[in-house]
Order: C-alpha cells, then sequence, then structure tokens
C-alpha cells in the first residue's frame, strides 16, 4: 500500500486492515518540500500495525516541475479548477507504482492499494480511472506471473477513486480513522500548521465541511477559512 500520511491513503488503510489484510506500507521521500508527511505516515503505519513499513529515497528535485519539487510558490485560494495546477508532480503516481509493483513481486503480493480519487481531487492526470486501467495493464506484461502465470496477476485497487472527499471522510469516520495523525497540506508552516489556503487544505476542509464535522488538525490563524 502507498502511504502517504495523507487523508485518503490513512483512509484506505483503515480499509484494508478492516478487511483483513495484511498491509506492506510504502513511502517516499522524494524531495517534496517538507517532512511532516513522512513523519505522520510513520506514525499512521505504527498506529494500524502494518508488517512493514519502508520509506524510500527518489530525489525527483533534480527534474523539478513541481511547486513540490521547487522553489516555485505554491498557489493559494485559487479557484479549483480542471486545469492542471503547479502542484502536480510529473509522473509521480507512475514511480510510486512502479516500485509498489516491484516490491509486491518480491513479496508475492497480489494487490497493490492507492488511494487514488478522481473526483474531489486537485486534476492530476494520474489520478483517474483511465490512468490505473493503462498501469493494470502494464503490470500484466511486465510481471513475472503476467507472463509465466500460475497465479492471478497483482491488482492495482482504487477503492477510493469514485467517492467524494466527503464520502471519504464518512468512510474514515465510520472505520475509527484519527484524523489528527493525518496531515493534507501542500505548505505548513515551520510548527507543522496546515496553511488552510492550498488546494489540497481547501479540499481537506470542504470535504468535512460536507461531512457535518470539523477537521482536528492545527490550522494557521493567518488561514482564511
Amino acid at each position: 500500500m502507498l502511504l502517504s500520511g495523507g487523508l485518503d491513503s490513512t483512509t484506505l488503510l483503515a480499509l484494508a486492515t478492516s478487511q483483513g489484510y495484511a498491509i506492506h506500507a510504502l513511502s517516499f521521500s522524494y524531495g517534496q518540500r517538507h517532512a511532516a508527511e513522512l513523519a505522520a505516515a510513520r506514525k499512521i503505519a505504527s498506529h494500524y500495525g502494518v508488517v512493514q513499513h519502508v520509506v524510500t529515497d527518489i530525489d525527483l528535485r533534480v527534474f523539478g516541475g513541481s511547486a513540490l519539487t521547487s522553489d516555485m510558490e505554491v498557489p493559494r485560494n485559487r479557484e479549483l479548477d480542471e486545469q492542471i495546477p503547479v502542484t502536480y508532480v510529473p509522473a509521480r503516481n507512475t514511480i510510486f507504482l512502479s516500485f509498489a509493483l516491484a516490491w509486491a513481486e518480491v513479496l508475492g503480493a497480489p494487490d497493490i492499494f492507492i488511494g487514488v480519487n478522481a473526483l474531489d481531487y486537485s486534476g492530476y492526470p494520474d489520478c483517474r480511472p483511465e490512468f490505473i486501467a493503462a498501469f493494470q495493464e502494464m503490470a500484466r506484461l511486465a510481471t513475472r506471473v503476467g507472463v509465466e502465470g500460475g497465479a492471478e496477476p497483482v491488482t492495482i485497487r482504487t477503492p477510493l477513486i469514485e467517492m467524494s472527499k466527503k464520502e471519504i471522510i464518512e468512510l474514515g469516520l465510520t472505520l475509527g480513522v484519527d484524523y489528527s495523525m493525518t496531515t493534507s497540506c501542500y505548505d505548513p508552516g515551520a510548527d507543522g500548521e496546515a496553511c488552510g489556503e492550498c488546494d489540497a487544505c481547501q479540499l481537506r476542509l470542504k470535504g468535512f465541511a460536507d461531512a457535518g464535522t470539523s477537521d482536528p488538525v492545527a490550522y494557521s490563524s493567518r488561514a482564511s477559512r
């Protein structure tokens, strides 16, 4: 399971755990502008008692091209639309899923879970069902089990992909998720407080509001919420 430390992947971890899966969690230090999400991922993995949690290093800052892996400014209070924003990290989910696929082959794991969402999201092309379907086919072609048979090919599982942020939060609450452990902000303060104004914060706050509850994480007092 790809575990970012965010709201979606934590809900997914709770869901898969409740369904009896033995979870091997994979997180990335990929040159993102803050380490808060990795600290959250470690805490969440420990809380759910995963079999193994691996944090691997990939330096995507060498390419840049994103506000999350460069000194480019993170947009705040922008109108969310269909355009791909500067916070999109080129090919990030392709890279992450490729690492997960390699580890799944070694483990003999039949499933890879990823918390992508195609409804309430920032317009990233690698969160769409079409992308997941294409990667699923690639996984069939690229793996030993896909070529030699004898077992089912690895399945990319995306239970949250057609859910709204409201629905994801409601699901998590029924599973007892403590969302205070999670972080979503693209540009948190030095003390870890969420900005409340980036795309991720806006989507998260709207989701909690739509679900009729408050977000338990700390936000900057300067945030226009």
